[in-house]
């Protein structure tokens, strides 16, 4: 997959689950897995990125006696989260003009 393609989802993969609820870094990596591989060294990036954007907050919560980061989606992420569902159309119209024009061979 396109580098930049899956950059611009995995960002949306963590923006829809934190929009179900706060989490940390090693649960979005599983729950985000369900549906496209991940690892710590490429979301970690994707949280600061999305930090700096003002799109998601960090809070720390004490946990077996160690800090463990919370991310939490803001206003913001949620209207980045909602664009993209809505771009996501003109994604599929792309995906189906590609995927007609490829069985044209």
């Amino acid at each position: 997959m396109d580098i930049q393609l899956k950059r611009g989802l995995l960002e949306a993969c963590v923006l829809a689950v934190l929009n179900t609820g706060d989490s940390y870094g090693y649960q979005l990596i599983k729950d985000i897995g369900e549906c496209i591989s991940i690892s710590e060294s490429t979301l970690y990036p994707i949280l600061k990125r999305l930090e700096a954007a003002g799109q998601l907050t960090v809070y720390t919560v004490e946990h077996n006696g160690r800090l463990r980061k919370y991310y939490q989606i803001t206003p913001l992420g949620k209207a980045k989260l909602s664009a993209f569902s809505d771009e996501w159309k003109e994604i599929v119209a792309v995906y189906e003009f590609i995927a007609a024009h490829k069985e044209a061979d």
